[in-house]
């Protein structure tokens, strides 16, 4: 009998951040002090003045309305403007559009420039929208795989050893989730020199721009790299920088071809993202980053903490993670090893008795390409991370 779900969508995996999330919050209702570090959300309220912003747009019957698929045009000119602030990246508003969150940016962008068989790297750890969204698009993920000794970077050499002749694009992330990984600015420049002179294109997510630490700088690889302009797409959204994950925004800028190309495809998809989030958006872009910087500021702190403290249990490895809000420590060697009478051999079943027997919520490297890791989330308070971390502490310690 054929199956009643199509090939192409049965073969797409559920996100396993948002999967773990719903459990531990499930458990949570249930009556069970769950502790989820599974998220990769703030805790933080979105600031006040953008919230006012949306009230009063709620009241605006121009918002009540259609609006051009690609986004308010204001809002638009603004990214334009807040692209240039913060990373020196010179575009026009009609290289910008405006997408419901930064998975539809994510998927739209492999859509338009992606036809079937041609091959996308993408270096592992990755966020786990990525290879879905290349495989919806028809693409080929080749797989580049980093690990904790060199950093979660790809270098060049990595890259060049699995390009062939089907290599359409790379998708970069920096910082990165899962592994809080940045690259320096000479790395991501030698990347985008790499990529400009075999004339792939590079896909980038920046999402994560604003969330930096210690010695740490956030680098645009078009703005390094400005040959790249033309086969670059720049992905961005106000979900992290200011705690507007619920509100469903994000963006897509690039060439004006391929922006018209991803419009035209949102316009059969969704139209116009919310006006009202659309003016929340705006009110967030084109205000200052005092916010930001408040909570950056707080995320470090947790950082610094999460990783003093995984540090000290015996069998966990940790490399200090200098961006986003993620630890992403190896716990290879704890597998195969009897804890509280089960003897987990992955990192999945490891997660799962954590979960179990320590009620904390982690999400295991299978998610994320890589077995044998954790990603732990610093997105959360103080005293649930400290807590979280003696349970998970005093679990681990069992093992024999």
């Amino acid at each position: 009998m054929p199956s009643r779900i199509s090939r192409r969508i049965d073969a797409i995996t559920e996100s396993a951040t948002l999967a773990v999330d719903a459990k531990a919050k499930a458990l949570r209702a249930a009556g069970r002090p769950v502790i989820g570090f599974g998220a990769g959300e703030p805790d933080f309220p979105t600031p006040e003045h953008i919230v006012e912003a949306a009230i009063a747009a709620a009241r605006d019957p121009r918002n009540h309305k259609y609006s051009p698929t690609a986004g308010l045009p204001e809002l638009r000119e603004a990214i334009a403007a807040k692209t240039r602030r913060d990373s020196g990246f010179e575009v026009r508003p009609t290289q910008v559009l405006v997408t419901n969150g930064g998975k539809q940016a994510v998927y739209e962008a492999f859509a338009t420039i992606v036809d079937v068989g041609d091959e996308v790297l993408l270096p592992t750890p990755y966020w786990t929208t990525y290879p879905e969204a290349i495989k919806l698009a028809g693409g080929v993920v080749v797989e580049v795989p980093t690990d904790e000794n060199g950093g979660y970077r790809a270098t060049v050499e990595d890259l060049e050893a699995r390009r062939t002749a089907r290599t359409k694009a790379l998708l970069f992330c920096s910082p990165s989730n899962p592994t809080g990984a940045v690259y320096p600015p000479e790395q991501v420049e030698a990347i985008g020199r790499w990529a400009a002179e075999h004339g792939i294109w590079v896909v980038t997510d920046e999402i994560y721009e604003h969330l930096v630490y210690a010695d740490a700088v956030f680098t645009s690889m078009p703005v390094v790299v400005p040959e790249l302009a033309e086969t670059c797409i720049v992905l961005n959204g106000v979900a992290k920088t200011y705690a507007m994950t619920g509100w469903r925004v994000g963006w897509l800028i690039g060439p004006d071809d391929v922006v018209a190309a991803a419009t035209n495809l949102q316009s059969h998809l969704t139209s116009n993202v919310a006006n009202v989030a659309q003016r929340a958006a705006l009110a967030a872009v084109s205000g200052d980053l005092d916010a930001v910087a408040r909570m950056r500021a707080a995320f470090d702190r947790r950082r610094q903490t999460m990783v003093r403290m995984l540090r000290e249990i015996p069998g966990v490895v940790c490399p200090e993670p200098t961006g986003a809000f993620y630890a992403y420590p190896s716990v290879k060697a704890l597998l195969g090893r009897t804890i509280r009478g089960r003897r987990p051999t992955s990192s999945a079943e490891l997660a799962e008795l954590l979960l179990e027997e320590a009620e904390v919520a982690v999400v295991p490297g299978e998610a994320f390409g890589t077995p044998g890791y954790l990603r732990l989330s610093y997105a959360l308070g103080d005293d649930d991370l400290v807590e979280g971390i003696t349970r998970i502490s005093k679990v681990l310690a069992e093992a024999e």
